[in-house]
């Protein structure tokens, strides 16, 4: 009984020692223990669910930079039953390994069969995400054609950026890079495209998967809005196209932009910016048009006739002797190109010619003792407006004033001329687009609205600038410069009977290194070409430039930037329906006259009675018919045993018809009619013999 009470009470002051040991653990725990939780030993969290990002839309509705869905594909491994699970498990691995072609079917098995055991309900498929279309056919597979709740399946969407006209318009348009940080629209307009994200409580699973918990509120997104531009496809293409097929002719252009703006709205119809990568090839990753102020060359000698006219100093019949093609004035020299000498010729001819001459010399004659009135002109002109465009990365247009620093004797006459300022090739079109608009300044725009599913909800369009930036007598002897600039100047090359354009050539040289020209003679150039079409009543305005590289040749606007300016116009003209004349019928020609291809006589005159046509044709009696060449009216055509049918002009398959009918092999390329057979009609060729048909249409 003693060793009986002996061990009872061992064992009581065991359990003692244990209950103060777990005390004292709590108490540990509880006030000293520096214990540190981490993220991943959460067990629940509040989670993003992502919004769909707004579309970015051309004038015309058509995407150019929208979110496409694609798909994680997930499985819960614990939701097929066993029965139905081993009877497919060896399907579905060897579907998965076909479509992905990551690992083997058995790789596959062993995954699923394991994923299964350990109740993972998670379970990443795939090394990639899929398209809508493919996500499809994953859901057609084994076991997951039973849907997710028999079957599994879990699809996670997630949105991708895709622009589906790949690089147009692409530094416009922009992007978000991996940062966050947004170039284009998408950057500008980030905060509307976006949307807001949702919220949604997820639990973190066995093997480190995070699931949304059943039954948790979720807060769902708000999509972000759509954003409907200016840009027009066609035009935008057309302006692309034009400028690469330019690129591609010299090897010593580092970059060029074009832009095309509406003149009476100032939306840009199309703005294209290439520059020169590594690889040689041009692409859009620069803003040339917005984000590059240069010395603008000649086509600021618009801006300089503007004011000399508006001052009353000149007009276009003005005398101005150009001398000999140099003029000296302090310590510079000013030349025209070539050093022609244009002698006396009046300020119409010298616009046409773009004599640096005459207008260094006009502008000294007449504002050396005032400068700051040519240049208080000019700012009023708006030249150096700040238009706070839609878009991020606009430059700053610099004109000097007498005072500044960077203010000198040469600065007026270098100003007059397109130097001893800083233009970007955006704010020389605004103004150009002013001229054509007859004085009105138009801010350049990118963007028409914002909208949501197709309902407006933020309207934006055309606001003015100046309502007169000159005179109407000003823009209207200026408008006659202008178009004798494209007849008789420096711009003929590109004047066009059909309709009439208006512009300047400009040709600048581009100061790198601290200078015009390196100890190896070298030079950079940019040239240019700015105007507007049709003459009489513009419609758009357009500015080409193109900069090169260092190099020892000469660029000039005229030979370089002026036809990319007229194929852009060309194909703007050619494909606007409203522009050309309507097609007016001939009076002279019958009500019911018709051209008919050789064919099938009952087909045609059924095609003719549903045109309500040829009521006055005669009848053939024959099965087939051709035209008579001489009357033009259709005549019988018999097909005859032993005599190869003529088929030609035929459509290709009543020619099949005819020929395979009469026991004869056809081989046949080419599309349309057919224009040419052989053996040709009449010729004698055995049964089976082989013809061939040329097809054109």
């Amino acid at each position: 009984m003693n060793g009986f009470l002996k061990r009872v009470y061992i064992l009581y002051v065991f359990l003692i020692i244990i209950t103060l040991l777990v005390i004292w653990r709590v108490i540990y725990l509880q006030y000293f223990a520096d214990i540190k939780t981490s993220v991943s030993d959460i067990s629940f969290r509040l989670e993003e669910i992502e919004a769909n990002r707004g579309s970015i839309l051309a004038r015309d509705g058509r995407p150019l930079s929208a979110s496409v869905p694609y798909f994680q594909i997930r499985m819960d491994c614990v939701v097929p039953d066993e029965t139905l699970f081993n009877a497919n498990i060896d399907a579905l691995s060897a579907a998965l390994a076909s479509f992905f072609k990551d690992k083997s079917s058995a790789a596959y098995k062993r995954e699923l069969i394991t994923a299964r055991r350990e109740k993972k309900r998670y379970k990443p498929l795939g090394n990639r995400l899929v398209d809508y279309t493919e996500m499809l056919l994953i859901r057609e597979f084994p076991l997951f054609r039973y849907g997710s709740n028999k079957g599994g399946i879990i699809t996670e969407q997630r949105n991708r950026r895709n622009n589906p006209y790949g690089r147009l318009a692409y530094r416009t348009i922009g992007f978000i890079n991996n940062e966050g940080v947004g170039v284009g629209i998408e950057g500008s307009y980030d905060a509307y495209l976006k949307g807001r994200a949702g919220r949604q409580t997820v639990q973190r699973m066995l093997g480190g998967e995070w699931v949304p918990v059943p039954g948790e509120e979720t807060i769902p997104p708000s999509d972000g809005v759509d954003i409907l531009t200016t840009i027009d496809i066609d035009i935008q293409e057309a302006t692309e196209s034009a400028l690469r097929n330019q690129l591609s002719r010299s090897n010593v252009f580092e970059g060029a932009t074009a832009i095309v703006m509406e003149v009476k709205t100032g939306a840009v119809r199309a703005i294209a910016n290439m520059k020169k990568g590594t690889n040689g090839e041009f692409d859009e990753s620069y803003n040339y048009a917005i984000g590059e102020a240069t010395e603008p060359g000649s086509t600021f000698k618009l801006a300089t006739l503007v004011a000399l006219i508006e001052d009353g100093y000149v007009n276009l019949k003005t005398p101005v002797d150009a001398g000999n093609g140099r003029w000296t004035y302090s310590n510079n020299t000013y030349t025209d190109a070539g050093n022609v000498g244009y002698g006396l010729i009046d300020v119409q001819k010298a616009f046409e010619k773009s004599s640096n001459v005459a207008f260094a010399k006009l502008t000294v004659e007449h504002y050396s003792n005032n400068e700051k009135r040519f240049v208080d002109r000019i700012i009023n002109m708006k030249l150096n407006e700040r238009f706070n465009l839609d878009i991020m990365g606009e430059a700053r247009a610099v004109i000097y004033s007498p005072g500044d620093n960077m203010w000198s004797r040469l600065t007026l006459p270098s100003m007059a001329i397109g130097y001893a300022s800083l233009i970007t090739p955006l704010h020389t079109l605004t103004f150009y687009n002013a001229i054509a608009n007859m004085g009105k300044m138009m801010k350049p725009y990118f963007v028409e609205n914002l909208q949501r599913t197709g309902v407006v909800i933020e309207k934006f369009g055309p606001r003015e600038v100046s309502g007169s930036i000159c005179s109407k007598k000003t823009v209207e002897q200026v408008h006659t410069a202008l178009r004798g600039v494209v007849e008789s100047g420096t711009g003929k090359s590109i004047n066009d009977e059909r309709y009439k354009i208006s512009g300047k050539t400009g040709t600048a040289r581009i100061a790198f290194e601290g200078r015009y020209i390196d100890a190896s003679g070298n030079r950079k150039h940019q040239a240019s070409f700015a105007g507007f079409f049709p003459s009489d009543n513009p419609r758009y305005s357009v500015i080409v430039v193109l900069y090169t590289n260092k190099t020892r040749d000469n660029f000039y606007g005229g030979s370089w930037a002026a036809p990319v300016f007229k194929e852009i116009a060309d194909k703007i003209y050619s494909t606007s329906i409203d522009w050309n004349e309507a097609i007016v019928a001939n009076k002279e020609m019958e009500e019911d006259s018709i051209y008919l291809y050789p064919g099938n006589s009952k087909a045609t005159r059924e095609v003719l009675a549903k045109l309500n046509k040829g009521k006055n044709l005669p009848e053939t009696g024959s099965e087939w018919f051709r035209l008579d060449s001489t009357k033009a009216k259709p005549v019988s055509y018999e097909i005859t045993n032993g005599s190869l049918p003529d088929v030609s002009g035929m459509p290709l398959k009543d020619a099949l018809y005819i020929l395979e009918n009469n026991g004869y092999r056809v081989k046949f390329s080419g599309r349309g009619r057919v224009t040419r057979q052989s053996p040709e009609g009449g010729a004698k060729l055995q049964p089976n013999g082989l013809i061939e048909l040329i097809l054109s249409e």
